[in-house]
């Protein structure tokens, strides 16, 4: 891997600027504006959180910024990397998850990050992100769509990428204990440190530029369909599995919990609304068992 000059405050200043990009886009969508509340962190750094509760749109969407600092790594960041323990490190990030009113639009996530670990004059980092799609009720043109963006926007950097980060985002986001993915995917992508650094910085910010043109076309396009009271509570089963995936698998979350970081911004993605029914079976021939039979499984959408 070539070394070039690794500039921190280059990405930070990109991450906050596309926070700002991404919830100026919402906000008119929406037509409510999010609730901005930056904090500070004791052991060092902070960021903003960015929440719209309520709106015509969505239920909930939060658009975090942060850029923490440590000394002493968590478990769940050493688990994978023993070589950097006990170094001193910095973690920068913008981090999504939008929850729609309407259960015809999908549940989006999307995530860019940026880490940086010394110990002994050494520096090791890497950047990491993707994004993926979660909806409740299926339609194969949104999927297309959203695979098909993401395809593009990755292919100059290497025609291979997309096909490896997607392989990446089914594995990583599968319910182990229910044996099902938590939705049709998108990319997943870590320890991404290739060729150097302007290149991996480019990449990255690629992902992030890419999410509203992924996600808008198909918010607007559902945005109107007309739902019932089955369909919601349809929805709200469904992002059960948002939360058992949150609180039981995704490292994310671990590294916020075990480094201390701030609960409500960590905890921001978790669903307003949700519901679990004992031994729930979607009638046979119903919209809601396509989603199991033509949507939850592992599928080239483009």
């Amino acid at each position: 891997m070539t070394e070039n000059k690794i500039n921190n405050e280059v990405v930070k200043s990109c991450f906050t600027r596309l926070q700002t990009d991404i919830l100026n886009a919402v906000e008119i969508v929406d037509g409510k504006n999010f609730l901005v509340d930056s904090w500070q962190r004791a052991e060092g750094g902070g960021g903003t959180t960015c929440i719209l509760e309520n709106g015509n749109i969505f239920e909930r969407a939060g658009i975090g910024f942060s850029n923490v600092i440590g000394s002493q790594l968590p478990k769940s960041a050493t688990d994978a990397h023993p070589e950097i323990a006990d170094s001193k490190w910095e973690a920068t990030g913008v981090s999504l998850v939008f929850h729609p009113k309407n259960p015809f639009i999908p549940t989006v996530h999307m995530n860019v990050r940026f880490f940086i670990a010394e110990k002994d004059n050494k520096q090791t980092w890497w950047f990491g992100g993707g994004m993926d799609l979660t909806p409740y009720y299926g339609f194969d043109e949104d999927a297309v769509h959203f695979h098909k963006t993401i395809k593009t926007a990755l292919n100059p950097f290497g025609n291979n990428l997309y096909a490896e980060f997607k392989k990446n985002c089914d594995k990583y986001f599968f319910l182990n204990h229910r044996n099902e993915p938590r939705g049709i995917g998108g990319i997943f992508f870590d320890d991404f440190n290739m060729q150097d650094f302007n290149f991996s910085f480019d990449f990255t910010k690629e992902v992030g530029n890419t999410f509203l043109k992924a996600y808008l076309p198909i918010l607007q396009k559902r945005r109107d369909h007309k739902f019932t009271n089955k369909e919601k509570e349809f929805q709200q089963y469904r992002r059960g599995r948002y939360v058992e995936f949150n609180l039981l698998q995704d490292r994310g979350t671990l590294f916020g919990i075990q480094s201390k970081g701030r609960v409500e911004s960590i905890l921001m993605s978790m669903p307003p609304s949700v519901k679990w029914e004992y031994d729930y079976t979607p009638k046979k021939g119903s919209k809601e068992e396509e989603l199991y039979s033509k949507f939850l499984i592992t599928k080239n959408w483009v």
